[in-house]
């Protein structure tokens, strides 16, 4: 189908055609990019926003359970979900497993949501590069909750909080030290901590590692993008599907403050500012790679390098100037 009657299909909430069309946005193939480039261009037009939720956490922590458990409830509500879950794709192979979607199996089922696993390439921050069109198709498509599952390595989060409105932070009680999970970088960037597996012989575990999360927020520095008692630290069970009514009314609560108070405008402009400086990055690093002579000076100047006969910034700068002429 032609570009005009994928968006017109995608404007219809066909799931085939968003499917299609993100699988073009990951594309790296050239023709494929500027196709994929006018049709988000193209849908960009119609206005429709959603709220975007990003979700991370350490591996076994229970995100996709979770996720399972939140999506069913949100669809019972009559909202529409899509999940872009990003699996971490081999240094080594470069292949993923892109397992997310069979965990997810009675929410894979629901006419109200939809799933889509993406390998996160090369991308660091475990978030697939071209994930924020993704979103974007998304939401031309008329979802009205975009949950963005990142992979949790630690470091990754501050790449999906360039793309949401809201971040959670999933963890597990009785996961060891509780102080480490109070790391500036990432506890800087969580808006709601969700201490998951709150149930069963866990659940005083839970409310102690819940309490020492709330002790922990309030020690940070206040954001101006949150009102009192805000950023916070819940209970919850993906299993037993309980503490999900309560977290996401505090979701709705803090999108609703930041809407009337004008930080989510200013946020969604600050992050159309980062991806703009993100692409340019990518471009002329394209473009180092695409020129021949480009390639064969690189070369030349890194053994260059290699051998201590020039310094990296040095021989850097002669690359630079020359891709500035």
């Amino acid at each position: 189908m032609d570009r005009s009657d994928l968006a017109r299909r995608i404007l219809d909430g066909e799931r085939r055609a968003l499917a299609r069309a993100i699988t073009l946005v990951e594309s790296g193939r050239a023709d494929h990019r500027e196709e994929a480039v006018a049709l988000v261009e193209e849908l960009r037009k119609s206005g429709r926003k959603a709220l975007r939720i990003g979700l991370s956490g350490t591996p076994g922590v229970g995100k996709s359970t979770f996720i399972e458990a939140f999506g069913m409830m949100l669809t019972a509500k009559g909202l529409r979900v899509a999940v872009l879950a990003v699996d971490p794709s081999s240094a080594r192979s470069g292949g993923s497993i892109l397992g997310d979607k069979t965990r997810m199996e009675r929410l894979s089922r629901d006419p109200m949501a939809f799933i889509r696993p993406s390998p996160s390439q090369t991308q660091l921050g475990g978030v697939a590069r071209r994930t924020r069109e993704a979103v974007a198709l998304c939401e031309a498509a008329g979802f009205d909750v975009v949950l963005i599952e990142t992979v949790g390595v630690g470091q990754s989060e501050t790449m999906v909080a360039e793309m949401c409105d809201l971040f959670l932070l999933l963890m597990a009680p009785a996961g060891g030290d509780e102080l480490q999970g109070v790391k500036r970088g990432i506890m800087e960037i969580a808006d709601i901590i969700l201490v998951n597996k709150a149930d069963g012989d866990l659940k005083p575990v839970a409310t102690r590692t819940c309490a020492d999360y709330a002790g922990a927020l309030r020690l940070l520095r206040k954001r101006p993008q949150d009102p009192p008692g805000f950023p916070k630290a819940l209970m919850v069970s993906a299993m037993a599907e309980t503490g999900l009514e309560e977290a996401w009314a505090e979701m709705q609560a803090l999108d609703a403050w930041r809407r009337e108070t004008g930080h989510w405008e200013a946020r969604r402009a600050e992050q159309a500012r980062h991806w703009f400086r993100e692409e340019l990055q990518h471009g002329l690093l394209a473009r180092l790679t695409a020129d021949p002579e480009l390639v064969q000076l690189q070369a030349a100047l890194s053994d260059a390098v290699a051998d201590g006969r020039r310094t990296a910034e040095s021989a850097a700068r002669e690359v630079l100037d020359t891709l500035g002429r």
